[in-house]
């Protein structure tokens, strides 16, 4: 089993800055935007943002600016194409 490097989850989500990621929340919805801050509790916020399908292929909302709060994420893809 090769090993491999553990890394902070914070600080990959701060080298994510000012790239397109993919936010699922605990009420089950997905938002696609991209990331411009983030602080030490995960709050997120996000520009140029669509919630979208669990396909994401269909959009449901265009939003301008989103903050999520770190309590409500369940993951995060970093350097999310959109498709």
């Amino acid at each position: 089993m090769a090993s491999q490097k553990l890394e902070n989850p914070l600080r990959v989500l701060r080298s994510a800055v000012n790239k397109d990621v993919l936010v699922k929340v605990k009420d089950g919805n997905s938002f696609l935007g991209r990331l411009i801050f983030t602080d030490s509790t995960m709050n997120i916020v996000m520009v140029d943002t669509d919630e979208v399908t669990d396909d994401l292929n269909t959009p449901l909302a265009r939003y301008g600016t989103v903050l999520i709060r770190g309590s409500q994420i369940l993951y995060i893809v970093v350097d999310y194409k959109r498709s």
